[in-house]
């Protein structure tokens, strides 16, 4: 099978500019990367050809050599089975320094092993008066929590992590192949730049353990059926120092048996007698604060909205 020509396979014309080499490669491989499409067979081929063009074309000599003699010219095996060598897509940014695009400074620096905690969410019902009224709730939240024993370190008392040989507790290790010069997680220790030799009995080396917590918290007037409440630092501990999650706590309003509500206005349905509609009357009417007397017109009609 035929091969497709390189500057084709980049869309790229036979004058391109490196910067414009590199940037059409970029796109490429973003776009084709396995991350972004798994089990796609057709994308994964699309980004190998990329690659392959790439390491031809961005390299002065073969590139002047496959424009003089084409494939024959880089060698007949040239790219075949090549690997370009990314565990995720975020190596690519790191091959072109485009390392903090995801929020994070790669390339090469020193990785730090601490993660923030994951959030939690509770699901809480209160009545409707609650719910007009407000009220302090105390809830009882299961969570991870920082192990006492090791303080979150992971490591047996009295002993400490070690650094990764492997990458020097960088949590990178770079890999080398031809051209390429990626960064990849170490697979040694996990991207964490340390090891653990005597993990701590508590937590079994995680450096957090399962607890439950009473928080307070204070349920404002007004709230209603899908209202978030937001308690910062309340959710699971972090990794190895990292900060804690938060915890929100989603609202369910229960129906109520007189009341029902629309927005901030609360309806009921007051049966009267014929008498009181034609003649007029003076009722008792329910509200969440108590009784209240209410005047019936003479005449009142059935679906009459009286508002108080």
């Amino acid at each position: 099978m035929s091969k497709r020509d390189y500057y084709e396979i980049l869309d790229i014309s036979r004058t391109a500019t490196e910067m414009e080499i590199k940037a059409a490669y970029r796109k490429l491989a973003i776009q084709h990367h396995p991350d972004k499409n798994p089990d796609d067979h057709t994308a994964e081929e699309k980004f190998k050809e990329a690659a392959e063009a790439y390491s031809v074309l961005s390299d002065a000599q073969k590139r002047a050599a496959y424009d003089r003699f084409g494939h024959q010219g880089v060698g007949a095996g040239a790219g075949a089975g090549f690997n370009p060598g990314f565990t995720n897509i975020e190596d690519i940014f790191d091959l072109f320094g485009f390392g903090d695009m995801f929020g994070g400074q790669r390339g090469g620096s020193t990785r730090t092993a601490a993660q923030r905690g994951a959030d939690l969410h509770y699901d809480l019902e209160i009545t409707l008066e609650e719910a007009a009224l407000g009220k302090e709730e105390k809830l009882r939240i299961p969570r991870l929590e920082k192990c006492d024993e090791c303080d979150g370190k992971g490591a047996e008392k009295g002993t400490q992590p070690v650094t990764c040989n492997t990458c020097n507790g960088s949590g990178q290790t770079r890999y080398q192949q031809g051209f390429f010069s990626v960064m990849r997680t170490c697979p040694n220790c996990g991207g964490k730049g340390q090891i653990i030799k005597n993990p701590c009995k508590n937590c079994q080396g995680a450096g957090r353990v399962e607890k439950e917590k009473i928080i307070e918290i204070k349920i404002p007037a007004g709230v209603e059926t899908g209202s978030r409440l937001r308690v910062n630092g309340e959710g699971e501990a972090g990794i190895s120092g990292g900060q804690s999650g938060d915890l929100f706590v989603v609202i369910h309003v229960a129906e109520h048996e007189i009341f029902e509500r629309q927005g901030a206005n609360l309806y009921s349905a007051i049966p009267v007698s014929f008498a009181q509609a034609a003649l007029g009357a003076e009722i008792q009417v329910k509200t969440l604060d108590g009784e209240e007397n209410l005047k019936i017109p003479a005449g009142t009609q059935t679906g009459t909205v009286f508002r108080l």
